[in-house]
């Protein structure tokens, strides 16, 4: 058997665009840590490097990441491990606050009520897995009653911004035949303007029902919460006839963890400490496109144009 069929695993390394640390010293570093490493290979010069290696033994990819994360010190590296069969994923699920925008959509509505405080840090709990998904999320929509729903177009203008490399993942993906979905515990009025920005083929969300103009405080039910994303996953995986590993799922929420623990490639995106520690791979440093990058996109093959039909 030739040594490049022994290659069954890749550690990709990602540091930060504007901050290029993937210097000799750092790749010897990483190299150090792995058993029969092969030479480096540059997705974009400085930015992203891929190092086959042949595992001897079973390996865990997390415990290895986490070792080679450990090494790096304070350097601004993000570290996926991983098998190299099916690294380019067919089917990606994305949250949508605080991942594919950099805002909580419900605590901006919650600021034109004058609520922004106390709704945030209800937000900041559930996000963290301290309570329960479901009755914050009914909480926190009881107190916007009576808030015009016209809001969210301004909103929507003035405060939602577009995370980093969101647009190259989703575009580039669907250029190479992923299927793309925004799965969101938010809600419908956003993530249908959000999805159709940066290119998802489909979205699914909570539904804020409304009285006449204002919204009555009120979620439809049944909520789409970390089941519902779980059963997404799960549902078009099966629908497209896809295998675990050709999956990819990514977020930053206690009530996205089961979905990432679900995908073949579970990400953490700037996520809270104890959805980090938990997930398979995260992002800890760079934008978006080192998801690209992970699945061994070179940055030269990188798209943000509309991908046909």
């Amino acid at each position: 058997m030739s040594s490049a069929l022994l290659m069954t695993h890749v550690v990709t390394l990602v540091t930060p665009h504007d901050r290029p640390v993937l210097h000799q010293a750092a790749l010897a570093r990483a190299a150090a840590l792995l058993p029969n490493p092969q030479p480096a290979e540059w997705l974009a010069p400085e930015i992203a490097v891929d190092i086959a290696f042949a595992p001897s033994e079973q390996i865990e990819p997390r415990e290895l990441a986490d070792r080679i994360r450990t090494a790096f010190g304070d350097l601004p590296i993000d570290v996926f491990v991983q098998p190299r069969t099916h690294r380019r994923k067919k089917l990606l699920l994305a949250d949508m606050d605080s991942t594919m925008i950099r805002q909580e959509c419900i605590d901006e509505l919650a600021d034109f009520v004058g609520l922004k405080d106390k709704v945030s840090a209800i937000t900041e709990r559930a996000m963290r897995g301290e309570i329960e998904f479901e009755p914050a999320l009914r909480e926190r929509v009881a107190l916007l009653r009576g808030l015009e729903r016209n809001i969210v177009d301004r909103i929507l203008d003035e405060r939602i911004v577009l995370t980093p490399g969101g647009r190259a993942l989703v575009q580039t993906m669907r250029a190479n035949g992923a299927h793309t979905v925004l799965v969101s515990g938010g809600f419908t009025v956003f993530t249908e303007k959000i999805a159709a920005a940066i290119g998802f083929q489909e979205a699914r969300a909570n539904i804020l029902m409304v009285d006449g103009a204002l919204f009555s405080g009120r979620v439809n039910e049944p909520i789409l919460g970390r089941e519902a994303k779980v059963a997404a996953l799960i549902e078009l995986r099966s629908g497209l006839g896809l295998s675990r590993s050709e999956t990819m799922a990514i977020g930053d929420g206690a009530n996205d963890l089961a979905m990432l623990q679900e995908a073949g490639l579970g990400v953490a995106y700037h996520a809270k400490p104890a959805v980090a520690a938990a997930a398979q791979a995260r992002v800890d440093h760079c934008d978006l496109t080192a998801l690209l990058y992970a699945q061994g996109y070179r940055s030269d093959e990188f798209t943000e144009s509309p991908s046909p039909e």
